[in-house]
């Protein structure tokens, strides 16, 4: 996964300044049908009819390595989502500010009746 720039910025003020940085205290993955890229302008899974939702997720730390402690499991979609082609970090269910993001190691086809899970231990975020 790739920080944003927001987060980028964060980070290098944490590190080599003493700016006052804030941290996030709920993560929340997003599910995106492009590219969001480090300015968090892609196009997220519309809510509207679908039953779409950012859900939470928390994570441990080992070494330089971040991962979700647990499953995801997204909403019953109960219209199409489209073609998942990118997951997000966010700090808020709605709105926010996008933390990270990746594209999944193959896009996933969501349709009425299918359910989006990110199985623990396979959302990985690494600093090197």
């Amino acid at each position: 996964m790739s920080f944003s720039n927001t987060f980028e910025t964060h980070v290098l003020n944490y590190v080599f300044t003493t700016t006052s940085v804030t941290r996030p205290t709920a993560w929340y993955i997003a599910l995106f049908t492009s590219n969001p890229a480090e300015d968090a302008s892609g196009t997220e899974v519309s809510a509207s009819g679908t039953a779409y939702a950012r859900q939470t997720v928390a994570f441990t730390v080992s070494g330089n390595l971040a991962t979700n402690s647990a499953a995801v499991e997204f909403p019953t979609a109960t219209a199409n989502f489209g073609t998942v082609t990118h997951i997000g970090v966010f700090t808020a269910s709605t709105s926010g500010t996008l933390i990270a993001y990746s594209a999944l190691s193959a896009s996933k086809s969501i349709s009425t009746g299918d359910v989006f899970r990110v199985p623990a231990g396979d959302l990985d975020i690494t600093l090197d």
